[in-house]
């Protein structure tokens, strides 16, 4: 694919999750907007009727357990395979966080929550190509400001996914709707503990994506990189 050395190592992994991403989301989609489920327009409907020990349809727990089987692999490849980052250790605390939810909430019948989580979390596996066509000139002109474009596409599909809808679907339902039909639910702080913890780590992310725009704006980014990445003096140190 003529590409960089740098870029070059960094493809497959890009490409593995690209690939994931786009069938666990469209899969994710297809159970929320496509089936009978009403959880995404009607978030306290999770918890109607709800009690221990309900049966998980079949098509949620197919979800649940590519699901966990992906968390549980990247806990290992982004500790040893995947390319060293400046939020690697944010990201490894991700997997063993959304890996704990994912496990807790099938284990208690909150199956839901966590499929509405997957379609908050969006497409982030296609950042890598966006930087690649963007370092070949094949995505924008080359001017000063060309890189900006791509960038700008990202920060407001990922607010409206991870700092909008998550709050506004996930944690909405987790913190105040759980307690209005089930008031003694269990593990209630233990897992709207760990949806904060996401959330930050969402908020977290994104201002990576403003810190990029920003670079840009002000004319301080010569070349168009992934800010989360090491510079090559500090790679050497590391």
């Amino acid at each position: 694919c003529n590409l960089q050395p740098k870029d070059a190592a960094k493809m497959p992994e890009s490409a593995w999750k690209l690939l994931f991403y786009t069938l666990s989301w469209s899969y994710g989609t297809y159970l929320l907007f496509f089936t009978d489920y009403p959880f995404f327009y009607d978030p306290p409907s999770v918890f109607y009727d709800w009690k221990k020990g309900m049966d998980v349809p079949t098509d949620i727990a197919i979800a649940y357990l590519l699901q966990c089987s992906f968390y549980g692999h990247s806990i290992y490849a982004t500790a040893y395979m995947d390319t060293w980052r400046k939020d690697s250790v944010v990201m490894l605390l991700h997997h063993v966080v959304t890996l704990t939810l994912i496990a807790f909430s099938y284990a208690f019948s909150c199956q839901e929550q966590g499929r509405r989580g997957e379609v908050a979390g969006g497409l982030p596996g296609g950042r890598r190509l966006c930087w690649e066509k963007l370092r070949r000139g094949s995505c924008l002109p080359r001017h000063p400001r060309g890189p900006l474009k791509p960038p700008c596409s990202l920060c407001p599909g990922r607010f409206w996914f991870r700092l909008y809808w998550f709050p506004l679907k996930v944690l909405y339902a987790t913190c105040y709707s759980s307690l209005q039909s089930v008031p003694n639910i269990p593990f209630y702080f233990f897992f709207n503990a760990l949806l904060l913890v996401l959330t930050l780590m969402n908020v977290y992310w994104f201002l990576y994506i403003v810190l990029f725009v920003g670079k840009v704006l002000m004319g301080q980014m010569q070349e168009v990189n992934d800010v989360r990445e090491y510079d090559v003096e500090d790679s050497k140190k590391t």
